[in-house]
């Protein structure tokens, strides 16, 4: 019986689908356990601050081989947890670039200009709330999009926003991370110091060598990053940036065309269907099965697969749990209407999604690329104000712009906080509305 167009399509497409679906619901959950470490911060820090903030504050001292390294369980999460997340963050934004959804100049191009308008908009809305404050330094922290929660508010909401909307909030959250990555390694560290910075520089020469020699081993990729990490913090770039260095040196291809690979498998197989059936497989024969499947995968998918469940469900929720517990007590409604919460605030819930409605928008107009999915002007308003969650990366520049100002780092955490709750909450009213009406008219 010949088979559907339905099932030849499924067949076809199945392949590149099923990697994207497995990633977007991987984000959906992470957010749900992003969501649970940010409300059990903020229950905890108001109901035992002094409790909450003592445990990741107080200092601890290591001792191995003689030497002692002193840190704070917050420290450790902040400055070691966080390379890891970065590592996988500069794995995702290669692939995207070699093999996925940014392999090519017109798939990139809007979801580019579109993160473009949702990093300047924003940054210039807290800059003019913080004219001549010294929380002006801040200015960074509403141009981050949080991956992890906008795709968990967009499968609530299911097939009321088109799948090439969600591909494209995606892609932009990407070309968000470098934004936001650059902007932490040039304007957060602790001062350039050009010495270590030449030591940068041979490593990147190592590390690209590494790539053409096409090192498969994790391990001697986690060296690799211990080395540039420690150098990258003498450089006076924040250490977590080692991540993405070595992420995106990583190689993102198969060694061998899998259609060779697959070619080979299959006379093995066929080779080995001739032996009498009685006859037990040697191990020798097993393992080439094993060393062939080995060839069609490229280390950098294997990597990502190994590391980022362990950062979606334990960095990111600790990270989550060790800094957004502010006590709205202690704080007041001075930390609440600070210049700093609103310029959060408000650059994320109006900022965020004005700049890149506006940027899609124009680049859609003047026929620079097409309206992903053929959605409509509501649903891709609705989808930017989704794209206002700013969370993970926002605290990350919050807690490097104000680490010596306890108070203006409580301003930003309450900003954050209240702009994405908000940008989250009326993104999904509008898609749900929005989404029904649609569904109507289609009926």
């Amino acid at each position: 019986m010949p088979s559907s167009p339905r099932s030849t399509s499924a067949a076809l497409l199945g392949p590149v689908v099923r990697p994207l679906q497995r990633f977007l619901r991987l984000q959906a959950a992470s957010g749900i356990l992003l969501l649970a470490g940010a409300v059990a911060a903020m229950v905890w820090a108001n109901l035992d601050y002094a409790g909450y903030d003592g445990l990741f504050e107080r200092a601890r001292t290591v001792v191995a081989g003689g030497l002692g390294v002193r840190f704070s369980l917050r420290t450790l999460i902040n400055d070691g947890l966080m390379t890891v997340f970065f590592l996988v963050v500069g794995m995702e934004i290669k692939r995207e670039l070699v093999v996925g959804e940014l392999d090519t100049a017109a798939k990139a191009s809007l979801p580019a200009i579109a993160a473009l308008g949702g990093m300047l908009l924003p940054a210039t809305i807290f800059l003019a709330i913080n004219r001549g404050h010294p929380g002006r330094v801040g200015w960074g922290i509403p141009m981050a999009t949080d991956i992890a929660f906008c795709v968990g508010v967009l499968t609530l909401l299911g097939d009321r926003v088109p799948r090439a909307l969600v591909v494209f909030v995606t892609a932009l959250a990407i070309f968000d991370d470098i934004g936001g990555i650059l902007v932490i390694a040039l304007f957060y560290g602790d001062g350039i110091h050009a010495g270590w910075l030449l030591a940068v520089a041979a490593l990147c020469a190592g590390l690209l060598a590494m790539n053409r020699l096409y090192v498969r081993t994790g391990i001697a990729w986690a060296v690799a990053t211990a080395v540039v990490w420690t150098s990258v913090e003498h450089a006076g770039i924040h250490s977590a940036i080692s991540g993405v260095i070595v992420g995106l040196a990583i190689p993102a291809r198969a060694r061998r065309p899998s259609r060779r690979v697959l070619e080979e498998l299959g006379d093995h197989v066929r080779s080995l269907e001739r032996k009498p059936p009685d006859e037990e497989l040697e191990g020798a024969e097993i393992a080439m099965i094993e060393r062939k499947l080995e060839q069609l995968q490229a280390p950098l998918g294997r990597l990502v697969r190994l590391l980022h469940p362990f950062v979606a469900f334990v960095v990111m929720p600790l990270f989550a749990l060790a800094n957004t517990g502010v006590a709205i007590g202690q704080a007041g409604a001075a930390s609440l209407g600070g210049r700093v919460a609103l310029g959060a605030g408000l650059g994320l819930l109006v900022g965020k999604p004005l700049g890149i409605f506006g940027f899609t928008r124009l680049a859609v107009r003047l026929e620079l690329a097409p309206m992903p999915g053929g959605a409509t002007v509501a649903q891709l308003f609705g989808v930017a104000i989704v794209a206002g969650i700013g969370f993970t990366v926002a605290l990350f520049i919050a807690a490097l712009a104000f680490a010596e100002a306890p108070r203006l780092l409580e301003q930003a955490k309450l900003g954050i906080l209240m702009g994405s709750t908000a940008a989250g909450i009326g993104g999904y009213l509008l898609l749900r509305v929005v989404g029904r009406r649609d569904g109507a008219r289609a009926r």
